[in-house]
């Protein structure tokens, strides 16, 4: 596989792209909206410079992972991919409809991957004529620096794409490893679960935000508190994963908490929308808690 397709230039396709670009892969990145692309344009470009800066990376770096990316609005342009990775809004309508029209524009070789982090791969698959393609690359954020790609196979998702995409992921330097096709997989069956709880502790006045995740990270070795990962992952997103996993594992434990449905309907969503459990009106840093967490 040498031609990568990345759908989607948020914060997930972005970094999708930059990581195959910056190991030498032709990488098309979509978007309908010309200005995400433009935005994703300028977040790799402060990514790679970044990078340098820090040494981790050289100027002839720089210069060939910039050649390698395309930035496009049109559809005909991924036809010619051997991977197409899909890093859209997580939900399952519109990942469906981008997959259908996948098919009639890619050849039959073209392995699909979705980067869900909760939708199942054997639904998403399940009006493809094709199911057998179809398979989750499940990225972790920030995508250039974090190592695990969770590879879900779906209950059609052949043994020789596995191999292809585990032997994939190994070429640019990530760490694969695999999932059977459940709500919430492996990681944010365990994670969400986790913030749900950080959520309720704090809602119920066990303690502050500041509290809650300082004893997370100094006591148990989290590089972060999970209210602070929380905000990072998009409050929306937390609750939609939740959500998922509540309906499709039938249990009352993963229900997401009433604060976190209460925040998502105020619009307060973390980092992306400026405040959620901190402010960051200031800052991308979690600097400043939200007045009304503090005790």
């Amino acid at each position: 596989m040498s031609k990568i397709s990345v759908i989607g230039a948020g914060t997930m396709g972005n970094g999708i792209a930059q990581t195959f670009a910056l190991h030498d892969f032709h990488v098309t990145l979509y978007d309908i909206n010309k200005e995400s692309l433009e935005n994703a344009r300028s977040t790799i470009h402060k990514n790679l410079n970044r990078m340098l800066a820090k040494e981790l990376i050289n100027e002839l770096e720089i210069k060939n992972t910039t050649n390698n990316l395309i930035y496009s609005n049109k559809f005909d342009d991924l036809s010619s991919s051997d991977l197409v990775i899909e890093a859209i809004t997580e939900n399952y309508e519109t990942k469906a409809i981008v997959f259908k029209k996948l098919e009639s524009y890619c050849s039959d070789d073209c392995i699909f991957a979705s980067n869900t982090s909760s939708i199942s791969i054997t639904k998403i698959s399940e009006n493809l004529s094709n199911k057998h393609r179809v398979i989750g690359m499940h990225f972790m954020n920030p995508v250039p620096i974090m190592k695990l790609v969770e590879v879900i196979n779906g209950s059609h998702t052949s043994s020789e794409v596995t191999k292809k995409i585990i032997d994939f992921t190994k070429s640019i330097n990530k760490i694969p490893l695999t999932a059977n096709d459940y709500p919430g997989f492996i990681s944010n069956r365990i994670l969400l679960p986790m913030i749900n709880e950080a959520i309720e502790a704090l809602d119920s006045g066990v303690s502050d935000v500041k509290s809650i995740d300082g004893i997370m990270r100094l006591g148990m070795g989290h590089p972060m508190g999970p209210l602070q990962l929380a905000d990072l992952i998009g409050l929306d997103v937390c609750k939609s994963i939740l959500e998922i996993m509540h309906t499709g594992l039938n249990n009352e434990k993963y229900r997401p908490n009433k604060l976190l449905i209460d925040l998502v309907e105020k619009g307060n969503l973390g980092v992306k929308s400026g405040e959620g459990f901190y402010n960051y009106s200031n800052s991308k840093k979690a600097e400043v808690v939200s007045k009304r967490f503090s005790k």
